[in-house]
């Protein structure tokens, strides 16, 4: 069995959250399950790649500290990265138990929002625990508080080992037929290759730069009113185009050395192709004429130029995968 613990506060010598993790950590050893503890605040630079970790856990602790208002900052940038890149069917078999220690007053508010906050990711709640602490010392010295610990620890081996159902919840019901926040329609490898480039900061501020000279592009293209008449790759288009009636998408290509950016409007089997500035694009792309010629020739694929990064991309990730589905270069 392997339990996965995260700490969501700030690392702080007289954090009472510490103590009852090590205690918690001390009980699951001795029960022979294999522990890990990420601390949040010491991978505050790559906690989009945090999620990856739940994989091979059979259960996890989120463990916080109430100091003046909820979960914290760092306890919530790992929920919304658990939402937008970690692999959902392994959160549905994974179990969870809250345990939030306060100096101040909310700390049963701040474990029903874990608990509500797991249940919505689609994963399964276990019963946690809360508690006030005024004085460190004493609480650490109390012998039942001590055994209060154990036997929460206890309680999440059993629901663990024995694979403990519960009840349908409201939250469930309401993930399923109501919420419909968008979300990237990735598989979970691509998901994990996102949450490594959004932690990448030397990745993103180069997106950032692409993004900046397409701009500067665009807005130079404005002025020009010389069209370019050239029919190079259109006819390629429209030749290997395999259009599907369910799909719309609009693209532009700016290839280097055209004066005027490609256009393409999917339109379910109907294309419509040429060199022009167009408005409401879905997929902005950037690419040199050898890498186009690749593409066009069979040699390379839209999504494999994209990941090797020979073609910067700004706009939705489904739609730019479509490409490779619509047009059969090979």
């Amino acid at each position: 069995m392997k339990v996965n613990i995260y700490y969501g506060g700030r690392g702080l010598l007289e954090d009472p959250t510490l103590y009852v993790i090590n205690k918690m950590e001390q009980v699951l050893t001795e029960l022979q399950v294999e522990v890990r503890l990420y601390n949040i605040y010491e991978q505050k630079n790559a906690i989009s790649m945090l999620p990856q970790t739940l994989k091979d856990a059979d259960g996890i602790i989120l463990a916080t500290t109430v100091e003046w208002l909820g979960i914290g900052g760092y306890m919530n940038q790992f929920l919304d990265a658990c939402w937008l890149y970690a692999d959902k069917s392994a959160l549905a078999t994974t179990y969870m138990q809250p345990v939030v220690m306060s100096t101040t007053y909310g700390e049963r508010e701040a474990m029903v929002t874990l608990e509500n906050a797991w249940e919505i990711l689609g994963g399964l709640p276990c019963s946690g625990f809360c508690g006030y602490v005024e004085d460190l010392k004493e609480f650490r010295e109390n012998a039942e508080y001590a055994h209060i610990i154990e036997k929460k620890v206890e309680t999440l081996y059993r629901t663990i080992s024995q694979h403990t159902k519960g009840l349908p919840t409201s939250n469930q019901a309401v993930t399923r037929s109501i919420l419909r926040t968008a979300q990237l329609e990735l598989s979970p490898q691509e998901s994990e290759q996102l949450s490594k480039f959004v932690s990448d900061d030397e990745y993103v501020q180069t997106q950032k730069a692409d993004i900046a000279d397409l701009t500067s592009m665009f807005r130079d293209m404005m002025g020009q009113k010389q069209e370019d008449s050239t029919n190079e790759y259109i006819n390629d288009f429209k030749i290997h185009f395999r259009g599907n009636p369910e799909f719309y998408a609009k693209y532009l290509f700016m290839v280097e050395g055209k004066s005027q950016p490609l256009f393409m409007n999917v339109m379910g089997e109907q294309l419509e192709c040429h060199y022009g500035k167009e408005d409401n694009i879905d997929v902005y792309m950037k690419l040199t004429g050898s890498i186009m010629d690749n593409i066009v020739a069979g040699r390379e694929t839209f999504q494999r130029a994209f990941s090797v990064g020979d073609m910067t991309a700004k706009g939705n990730f489904r739609t730019l995968r479509m490409l490779d589905e619509i047009f059969t270069f090979s």
